[in-house]
This record gives structure tokens, C-alpha cells and sequence, in this order.
């Protein structure tokens, strides 16, 4: 047993030959299989980190998306009790008779309903509020809302000709109808429209 040379296991770790005739051990080269495997592990990893950044941008762009049209449209209540004031105002000028607005006593006090119907208008209109008045216009469904038909020769069948109550849009979309009167075909009688 003293014939084993003792540096031999002092040698380091050296390339052996296995029984099947392939080489093994520290200075090997890795089998290409696993390399080519840990190559598409990689690009899955890689392809799941830029799906998962590029859904992480897409959530961050609709939040502010979320967040603009919030912003937008948060004064829609307040715009909409104000359309109250808004009619009315507009009922109070329309009530007044045509000869008495040169009167000393109700010239001044419509001017200034006026005026004050003018600048509510303006403010709100600045703030992205937009007066519909259909009068003449073609029935649309969307803005419009038909309270009454009215037998008109003349006019064409689907036309406003009549605006009971303006309808308004706030930044293109609708706080309220308008509420029209639309024209339907009936046939003459003695002079009038019949339906």
C-alpha cells in the first residue's frame, strides 16, 4: 500500500474519461442541449418582462385617462342645476310683452336679465358648456328629445320646428336634450295641415 503515489490525489481536479468514452470534469465544455435551453428560458423571461412593462404602461395612460376625463367632467352636476337658472332666466325675458320693453320700469330690469343671461352663458360656455338650439335643424334622437309633432306642410317631414326647452353638451357630451317639436306630413284641408 505504500506503492500508491501520493501525488496523485494532491493532482487537482483533471478532465477523466467515463467508461463510455466521453470526457467529464472541471475543464469540460457545457453539452450544447442545456445552453440552448438555458437560451430559450432567457428570451421567455425576456418576453414576459416587456409584456408585463408594456401593461404596466398601458394601465398607467388609461388611469390618466380616468383621471383627465374626471377632472373634466366634475362640474357636469353643477352645470346641470344650472340649467334650471338658465330657463328661467330665459322664461323671464320671453314673458315680458313686446310694447312694454321701452317702459321706464321693466326696460331696465330686462336689460339686466339680459346681461345676466348673457354672462351665465358665456362663463359656463367657457367652461365647456354648449347651448344647443335645434330650430330648423334635422330630429336627431341623440341631442333631441320629440315631445310634440306638429302637422306641417311646408315643413320637411323630421325637422325642428319648434324648441320647447334648449338642450346643452358639456365638452361634447350631453348633460340634457333638447326638447323639440318635430314636423310630420298630413294633408291640406281648407287651408290648414291636417294629420
Amino acid at each position: 500500500m505504500a506503492d500508491a503515489d501520493p501525488r496523485k490525489e494532491d493532482e487537482p481536479n483533471v478532465a477523466r474519461s467515463d467508461p463510455t468514452g466521453q470526457t467529464t470534469g472541471a475543464g469540460s465544455e457545457p453539452d450544447t442541449g442545456s445552453e440552448a435551453s438555458l437560451q430559450a428560458e432567457l428570451a421567455d423571461v425576456k418576453d414576459k418582462l416587456l409584456r408585463a412593462l408594456a401593461e404596466q404602461q398601458n394601465i398607467r395612460q388609461k388611469m390618466q385617462r380616468e383621471r383627465d376625463e374626471a377632472v373634466k367632467f366634475a362640474a357636469s352636476q353643477l352645470a346641470g342645476d344650472l340649467l334650471d337658472t338658465l330657463d328661467n332666466l330665459r322664461r323671464a325675458i320671453d314673458s315680458v310683452p313686446k310694447g312694454t320693453s321701452d317702459h321706464d320700469t321693466v326696460g331696465p330690469i330686462l336689460k339686466g336679465v339680459e346681461v345676466t343671461e348673457s354672462n351665465l352663458l358665456s362663463t359656463l360656455s367657457r367652461h365647456g358648456l354648449q347651448r344647443i338650439d335645434p330650430l330648423g335643424a334635422a330630429f336627431d334622437p341623440h341631442v333631441h328629445h320629440a315631445v310634440r309633432e306638429h302637422t306641417d306642410a311646408t315643413a320637411e317631414e323630421g325637422t325642428v320646428v319648434e324648441v320647447l326647452q334648449p338642450g346643452y353638451l358639456l365638452h361634447g357630451r350631453l348633460l340634457r336634450p333638447a326638447m323639440v317639436g318635430v314636423a310630420i306630413k298630413g294633408q291640406q284641408k281648407n287651408g290648414t295641415a291636417m294629420q
